[in-house]
């Protein structure tokens, strides 16, 4: 069984390294850590610049309506602010549990069990991402190290493409100056 997490990992490691569109590479991980966890889905949120709401940046298996459910407020979530100090936390049964944000929508949607690992960059959490079970289930010790693998990588990625971004922005922003003076 830990061969195919081995392999599993592999694969989400090509997939990181396939493209440099963010948000295809993300909506990969969510796929490919959803199958390999045979989950009905996953997600990867993201915290806005206020550090107060998680915001949605790529899910696998969801409806457009639980998407839509409404934010995910920190303060409002016991469950989120225990990932994003760093724990990886899974709810055997994540309707009955109080640090569920939206425990109705999740009835509605099908989910039972969840599991989320943290996204950190030097120590400091900048998301998470969640598989979610539609039958209730313990998740071992092997997917929960897979999790945080893939967390880590995915963290590793994210902070990656953030910095090519603004390397891109400092270099078009310095080309535009440049050409400018020497016009003047």
């Amino acid at each position: 069984m830990a061969n195919d997490y081995f392999h599993a990992l592999r694969d989400v490691a090509l997939v990181i390294n396939s493209s440099l569109d963010p948000r295809d590479v993300l909506k990969k991980i969510t796929k490919q850590t959803a199958a390999t966890m045979s989950c009905k889905a996953s997600t990867i949120r993201l915290l806005d610049s206020t550090g107060h709401f998680l915001l949605p940046s790529a899910e696998y298996g969801l409806s457009a309506s639980y998407m839509r459910k409404g934010p995910v407020e920190i303060k409002n979530s016991g469950l989120d602010g225990e990932v994003l100090s760093g724990k990886t936390i899974h709810l055997k049964d994540a309707t009955a549990d109080g640090r569920f944000q939206y425990r109705e929508s999740a009835k509605a949607e099908g989910l039972v069990s969840v599991l989320s690992s943290p996204l950190m960059v030097n120590g400091k959490a900048i998301g998470l991402i969640r598989v979610y079970s539609d039958v209730e289930r313990d998740f071992s010790d092997d997917e929960v190290i897979f999790m945080e693998a893939v967390a880590a990588i995915s963290a590793l990625a994210i902070e990656n493409s953030r910095l090519h971004d603004a390397l891109r922005n400092n270099y078009e922003l310095l080309s535009k100056h440049a050409y400018s003076v020497y016009e003047d």
